[in-house]
């Protein structure tokens, strides 16, 4: 049953624009899947779905590793959603567009930086765990390299 939800999930999002988890849940319902909001968040994160700026609109896409073209759309998404950053001793808080955190984490998560230690998203702030002080700075100035460019 959770295979075919997650292919269902995987269509639905492919053809409509589905921005939030209650959208997709009654997608979900309305295709006969019954399915709470908690099963949607689960689903949401073993899919490795994100929301991208799609059209000027935000949606649910689905992340996919190992692209050589991806980096490029993860450093797009990155630089997008971006609006600040500072550090508080080893952790490293971003600052993004509202709705954003959870696509600009996913972008950071997939540029598999080994300062990062894991990071956590709200809706428009990131905290990442960071190895020391010096590997936050480092890594602040690797996200300055990426919004010059």
């Amino acid at each position: 049953m959770k295979s075919k939800r997650h292919s269902k999930i995987v269509e639905l999002i492919k053809t409509n624009a589905i921005a939030t988890q209650e959208e997709l849940a009654s997608a979900l319902n309305e295709a006969g899947f019954n399915v709470t909001q908690a099963t949607v968040s689960r689903d949401i994160r073993e899919l490795n779905l994100t929301k991208m700026s799609v059209d000027g609109k935000l949606r649910y896409v689905v992340l996919e590793s190992g692209n050589s073209h991806m980096a490029d759309k993860f450093i797009r998404v990155f630089k997008e959603g971006f609006v600040g950053m500072d550090m508080a001793q080893n952790i490293l808080v971003v600052k993004t567009v509202p709705g954003m955190a959870m696509a600009v984490c996913a972008a950071l998560d997939a540029m598999q930086w080994n300062e990062i230690v894991g990071s956590i998203a709200g809706d428009d702030t990131i905290m990442c765990a960071v190895r020391t002080v010096d590997d936050t700075i480092k890594l602040m100035n690797k996200l300055k390299n990426i919004l010059r460019k």
